[in-house]
């Protein structure tokens, strides 16, 4: 009989990547840890792309997908949801968004598109500013805004894209500068390109870059960016689909690191709300949310199914303070392996805030991407027993560590002793 990885590739595109020269199936898994076909256990760290937020087969979670499922599974957006109007309104006041309106989606990707459409439309425009190295999704209207040649199979687009210096703060033109002219040089640069351009729809941004190696620019430059903004009258759109419900420990929001100069116009969430239940979706202003003047739904974005999981999930959620665990067991992870990095020369940084952790990798004594070194680390990483991602502008040279948000300072020293293991074998 053929082995599942034959399987795969004899049905599934060749462009779907698996992770390890031989892949693994993940079978179950109980709180931060996972099981592979072979009975093999992993401390898992990527939570399925920052997506199993909580915890593996979280009881309350499980419990509320099986209650719902005896009762019904789908109704679609044609119909009264009593669990999809709770979500939304938890969500609506969870948002900092003044008059919020919610709507649900299947995936980040899809919730970002919505954004999109929703912004076009409200600025009759179809001209977007996004940032350098950025990821918004795998559809043909987001990877047209997708800053990152690695994830962006085409330059065709039903948009005109225009890219933002200030994503990435240790790399590009302005790398040396302090923080304040860091932020002063990436503001010129913005008032310069509107200068160029028409009227524009609204500028995407994610406060921390997922996919880009959880990169990040100096606290408030969003801020300074919405005064910009403010006066060319242009929507930001925050894409927090990696950085919302806590995961940054300090904030619950990752545009709250910017919002000297107020929210978001539009904020797009996804991943970790559903702890691995398809839910996503946007937050906006009623005048941006009401704006589409033909007929739209959704089939499946807000199934009672889901929602009844993103409910019991963010219930758990905010009752057991995972933002405030994030901010202390993920400060304490981004020392030790900060310590850690300081004796391995191919280490170039450490960041990330809260349990959202990047490690980008370098060939040593140059600023030059080694992709192969970060394939390593994964590998024995996952040979000693734990599960990181990887990512990153410059030949994906960044391991990407985000834990579910209970992970208990015993599992964070667990999984810093794996890393300091494979770190140093390179």
């Amino acid at each position: 009989m053929s082995s599942l990885h034959d399987r795969h590739r004899a049905v599934l595109p060749d462009w779907l990547a698996l992770y390890y020269k031989d892949p693994i199936e993940i079978t179950h898994g109980e709180g931060r840890y996972v099981w592979d076909a072979d009975g093999r256990r992993y401390l898992d760290f990527f939570g399925g792309i920052l997506t199993t937020m909580t915890a593996h087969a979280l009881p309350e979670v499980t419990k509320a997908v099986a209650d719902q499922a005896g009762r019904i599974i789908h109704s679609s957006t044609l119909y009264l949801n009593r669990p999809m109007v709770e979500l939304a309104e938890r969500i609506a006041a969870l948002s900092g968004i003044p008059d919020a309106r919610v709507f649900f989606t299947t995936s980040g990707t899809e919730a970002n598109d919505t954004a999109l459409l929703l912004a076009t439309t409200y600025r009759r425009s179809s001209q977007i500013l996004a940032m350098r190295n950025s990821y918004h999704g795998r559809s043909f209207s987001t990877v047209g805004i997708t800053g990152n040649r690695s994830w962006s199979p085409t330059g065709l687009s039903p948009l005109q894209t225009l890219y933002v210096h200030g994503g990435v703060r240790g790399r590009g033109p302005f790398a040396g500068y302090t923080d304040e002219r860091f932020v002063d040089a990436c503001v010129a640069d913005l008032e310069d390109l509107l200068g160029h351009t028409h009227d524009v729809a609204a500028l995407i941004a994610e406060p921390i870059q997922g996919v880009g190696g959880f990169t990040s620019p100096p606290d408030g430059l969003y801020a300074a960016f919405r005064r910009v903004l403010d006066r060319h009258g242009i929507l930001w759109i925050a894409d927090e689909v990696q950085t919302g419900w806590g995961r940054t420990g300090e904030h619950f929001w990752g545009w709250q690191a910017h919002g000297q100069a107020g929210p978001p116009d539009m904020l797009t969430f996804a991943k970790g709300i559903g702890n691995g239940m398809s839910i996503g979706g946007v937050v906006a202003r009623a005048e941006i949310m009401n704006c589409l003047d033909a007929n739209s739904i959704s089939t499946f974005g807000g199934s009672p199914v889901t929602m009844a999981a993103g409910l019991a999930n963010l219930g758990y959620l905010l009752e057991h303070d995972l933002q405030g665990n994030a901010r202390r067991v993920g400060g304490l992870l981004i020392e030790r392996l900060r310590a850690v990095a300081a004796g391995v020369d191919a280490v170039r940084e450490v960041r990330g805030r809260g349990l959202m952790i990047g490690i980008e990798l370098t060939e040593p004594g140059t600023d030059r991407a080694a992709p192969e070194a970060a394939a390593a680390v994964l590998e024995s990483a996952r040979e000693n027993g734990l599960l990181i991602g990887k990512g990153g502008g410059h030949d994906t040279s960044a391991l990407r560590i985000a834990p579910p948000l209970s992970l208990t300072v015993a599992e964070a020293e667990e999984g810093a002793a794996i890393l300091e293991q494979a770190l140093r074998s390179l």
